[in-house]
């Protein structure tokens, strides 16, 4: 038996899965966590990890560890994404994590987080032969199309929900001018993307926390009360932009009373739905399939294909 840790240093959040892995390959999932740690702030152009985020973060890794530092048999994996890839003080924090808590966390590259999050998704959805998957993080952006059951082709793009509402002025209200802004730059950069005329039509999986939200403001206006299973939800593109419109003419606090957005995602929602609805609009994209599985899955399916070797 093995207790199997994922923790996933995110721009926005830190998460960690612990999974037992029963010897005769059966697995259950005994620990879920999340904590917003918002670890992309205020890093500007010069790309510099600053000192609260760090703390809040540290302080989250420390609660973590108090989870799994009794578990017998344990294996972990710490992957950090975006902020820290970038990060031009990447070794000192590094080195600040590994004094704190005694992890040594892997930086992994784009390609390597997209390609979890595909067997994450993959894994566990029924998406077909066919797919274009999308994760929209705090400040990257991956795209996945899938061909056959395989991955055609893979991007990591360095634009998402922290990096954009905070370049463009989209955490309050709104102004038409810095959204029409923050559209044009993050359009310019998908339709960069040669092989993405590829996906026209096709069938579009997301995950990430902002694409969730959606799902979840949108169940609750199904059934408040007992609202459907995010993972595996599909919802009309018709229905997003109608979602997208309405947050677009709210400030943040009135965003924050929105059922199923979190208050804590509020100033970041709008730039954290620019990517998934240029996507949609540019690619004729019908509806959308949710997943609430990705890198942490991944990896878990990624250790357990390398064990059957």
């Amino acid at each position: 038996m093995i207790n199997f840790a994922v923790i996933d240093l995110g721009s926005n959040s830190v998460r960690m899965t612990i999974t037992q892995i029963k010897d005769d390959g059966t697995t259950e999932v005994t620990h879920q966590l999340k904590e917003m740690v918002r670890l992309s702030e205020n890093m500007g152009a010069e790309k510099v990890l600053q000192e609260e985020p760090i703390k809040r973060t540290l302080e989250a890794l420390v609660k973590f560890e108090k989870v799994y530092e009794k578990l017998p048999h344990l294996h972990i994996e710490a992957l950090a994404t975006a902020a820290v890839r970038a990060a031009t003080n990447q070794a000192e924090f590094l080195q600040l994590v590994k004094e704190k808590v005694g992890i040594d966390f892997e930086v992994i590259t784009g390609e390597r987080e997209a390609y979890l999050d595909f067997l994450g998704v993959t894994r566990t959805l029924d998406v077909g032969e066919e797919c274009l998957i999308m994760d929209t993080g705090g400040a990257s952006t991956e795209l996945i199309l899938v061909k056959q059951n395989q991955v055609a082709h893979l991007i990591s793009l360095p634009f998402g929900s922290v990096t954009i509402s905070q370049a463009f002025n989209l955490d309050n209200k709104i102004k038409a001018s810095e959204l029409f802004l923050a559209m044009t730059d993050v359009e310019k950069a998908l339709t960069g993307v040669d092989w993405l005329v590829e996906a026209h039509r096709t069938k579009l999986v997301v995950l990430g926390g902002s694409n969730r939200t959606l799902a979840k403001i949108a169940r609750r206006k199904i059934d408040a009360e007992n609202p459907p299973d995010v993972h595996g939800f599909i919802l009309s593109s018709d229905a997003a932009f109608d979602i997208f419109a309405e947050l677009v003419d709210l400030d943040k606090s009135e965003r924050e009373k929105i059922p199923g957005l979190a208050k804590a995602r509020a100033d970041v929602i709008v730039g954290g739905l620019t990517p998934i609805s240029l996507i949609m609009r540019t690619l004729h994209i019908p509806q959308i399939l949710f997943s609430n599985h990705g890198l942490r899955e991944g990896a878990l399916f990624d250790f357990m294909d390398k064990k059957k070797k």
